[in-house]
């Protein structure tokens, strides 16, 4: 089996949560979006962070989606009020990550679910969100896919499945 078909059920259980329902409806209060993007952007900022010192990140050119998530943010966001709290589940996932940020292997786990999911996925959220969605445009995004790939093996399927449930805690919360 691949990395894929091994997280299929991780996969499909957190696209049934409700807020990806309405992430995809085209109809998200940009408040609500905001501040999605806002605990998205301390997820990734920190896991790009590591991936970077972990050499993860050597062939892989622009792969790096925490700033443009913040541009989508500070986009949408109103001026001058203070961003939202950190949800729970980002808490408890900026946590996680720095007790891995020394095994690339469970890092490279997290990048395949983030980053896969923004190639595929976030290109039909891009055209329903708010805003630019600066966060879902890449440069060279099937070099990107292909690069990745080839750092993947089905041993990170369990590490997969952690990422996947920090998302689905995420979603939870939001909806």
């Amino acid at each position: 089996m691949s990395l894929k078909e091994l997280t299929a059920e991780s996969h499909r259980l957190v696209e049934t949560k409700p807020f990806v329902k309405v992430l995809f409806s085209g109809e998200i209060d940009p408040i609500l979006y905001a501040t999605y993007l806002y605990n998205q952007y301390q997820v990734y900022d920190m896991l790009e962070t590591h991936a970077l010192l972990a050499g993860l990140l050597k062939d892989l050119p622009k792969i790096q989606r925490a700033p443009r998530i913040y541009e989508d943010f500070y986009e949408l966001w109103p001026k001058g009020d203070a961003p939202p709290a950190e949800l729970p589940s980002t808490v408890a996932y900026k946590q996680y990550l720095v007790q891995i940020r020394e095994e690339p292997e469970k890092l490279m786990a997290h990048m395949y679910v983030r980053h896969m999911g923004d190639l595929f996925g976030g290109q039909m959220i891009a055209k329903k969100v708010p805003g630019n969605g600066n966060y879902y445009k890449f440069e060279n995004a099937d070099d990107l896919k292909t690069t990745i790939r080839s750092k993947l093996d089905d041993s990170m399927a369990e590490e997969a499945m952690v990422c996947f449930k920090f998302a689905t805690q995420l979603f939870e919360e939001l909806a």
